[in-house]
């Protein structure tokens, strides 16, 4: 009866987390580039009551192990990287990943780099391309050459044009991230190029909110950021004036949820009767 009431409270733990993984899938339904995450169960540790034994003079047929599981645990919970829908935003500096790969962005305050595929980004003041919810910079190659890498500045230095005074009217942001600079005479030039990295381990990202994700090491990094349409990013584009809708199906989660709810409501009646059982084996004794 105690192993019972034990491997019940240990389905309420599990299912408990079910539900509460189920829910922040549903809350962020229509969160820009979010993953939905899936929480897969595995048993506890068995109680063996006996051992199997080989058949022998004295036992010619052997017998089996005799085991008594002591509960259920969370084994692990993992993303699903799947692509979302697109929305289409007609604003240049959202961008989109059509395909695999991350958009990789830095706190210019403290160093730290992050991998994210929400593209809702924007132009500060300075002219620097950053991540509309924290103001990271948004990281590329950001010289005309296409040589340097680091947070990329939309405007118009590196312009090689003879016009004394000509100034940004325009820009746009090709599939590949190349960015491409218009003047006020006419002429146009290369400004940079949004990078994406890539990892042969996503699920070892760790999320750290604002769309973002850490522990980019241990997620396998490919060796360098790499343009989309690259040898490690063949069938990947970028698409500029549009976001990555979440990928969460609500229907399946609803379905999910309510296989949660039940399997809950049982563990409770399992807890529920053992009590009864215990409190009937006490009255026995009066």
């Amino acid at each position: 009866m105690l192993t019972a009431l034990s491997a019940a409270v240990s389905g309420l733990d599990a299912y408990q987390e079910q539900m509460d993984i189920i829910g922040n899938n549903i809350a962020n339904l229509n969160t820009t580039g979010f993953k939905s995450a899936t929480g897969n169960l595995a048993d506890g540790f068995s109680e063996t009551l006996e051992a199997a034994t080989n058949p022998s003079a004295g036992n010619l047929n052997g017998t089996n192990s005799m085991q008594i599981g002591t509960g259920v645990l969370t084994g692990s919970i993992t993303n699903d990287w799947s692509q979302g829908g697109i929305n289409t935003t007609n604003i240049a500096s959202d961008l989109y990943i059509n395909g695999n790969g991350f958009f990789q962005v830095e706190d210019q305050n403290t160093g730290a780099v992050y991998a994210t595929q929400d593209g809702t980004f924007s132009l500060n003041n300075q002219g620097q391309l950053i991540q509309a919810t924290t103001g990271y910079l948004v990281e590329g190659y950001n010289n005309a050459a296409l040589s340097t890498i680091g947070g990329i500045k939309i405007d118009a230095t590196g312009y090689t044009g003879n016009t004394p005074g000509a100034t940004m009217t325009s820009w746009t942001i090709n599939p590949q991230g190349v960015i491409t600079v218009n003047m006020s005479d006419g002429s146009s030039f290369t400004r940079g190029q949004v990078l994406l990295q890539n990892f042969t381990d996503p699920q070892a990202l760790t999320s750290v909110g604002n769309n973002n994700y850490s522990n980019l090491a241990d997620a396998g990094p490919l060796p360098a950021l790499s343009a989309a349409g690259s040898s490690s990013l063949s069938n990947t584009s970028i698409v500029s004036g549009a976001l990555e809708l979440s990928n969460v199906d609500l229907s399946a989660q609803m379905a999910d949820l309510i296989v949660a709810q039940r399997a809950f409501e049982a563990n409770s009646k399992i807890v529920t009767t053992s009590d009864e059982l215990l409190q009937t084996v006490v009255n026995m004794k009066r």
